[in-house]
């Protein structure tokens, strides 16, 4: 017998009985179900993933060879939306909007002038801005970094 579970108290539950060749799901939805056949491979598939599947799930395993627990965690990561523009009071402005988790900027070359905004929104995404103003410059570009666990991303800015 296998059993996924989500920890939580109305969560999914999906079963596979091999003496019955039985599968039961419970408040599962249809983009919960077995990666291959329970029977060869138990692992548990969620596709598409969204914000909602986050969370400490647990599958049991009860065979002849004894009783197995086995503990997994889920972390929904958004890569951003990332854009660079210039504007005439604020200078150049690099966003990376809505990741998961909120992505670093950074600037080339490197300025002590730059200042950075955040907003956080309802569904966990963070949108992250950076502004640095510009001064006159022997360099003609500026460069911004955007970092994150789910994409890096350069983009380059023409300011002559």
């Amino acid at each position: 017998m296998v059993i996924w579970k989500k920890k939580c108290s109305t969560c999914c539950l999906l079963a596979y009985r091999s003496d019955h060749n039985e599968t039961r799901k419970l408040n599962c939805s249809e983009r919960m179900m077995w990666k291959y056949s329970p029977d060869s491979d138990p692992a548990l598939r969620i596709y598409p993933v969204n914000f909602g599947d986050e969370g400490n799930y647990t599958c049991e395993i009860v065979s002849s060879a004894g009783n197995f627990l086995f503990f997994s965690s889920l972390t929904v990561t958004v890569p951003p939306t990332v854009t660079l523009t210039f504007d005439k009071s604020k200078g150049a402005v690099c966003q990376a909007s809505a990741g998961k988790p909120a992505a670093d900027i950074s600037w080339i070359p490197a300025s002590n002038h730059s200042t950075q905004e955040e907003v956080h929104h309802p569904n966990g995404t963070v949108t992250r801005v950076s502004y640095i103003g510009w001064v006159n410059s022997t360099l003609p570009t500026v460069t911004c970094l955007v970092t994150h666990p789910a994409t890096n991303q350069t983009l380059s800015l023409d300011l002559s």
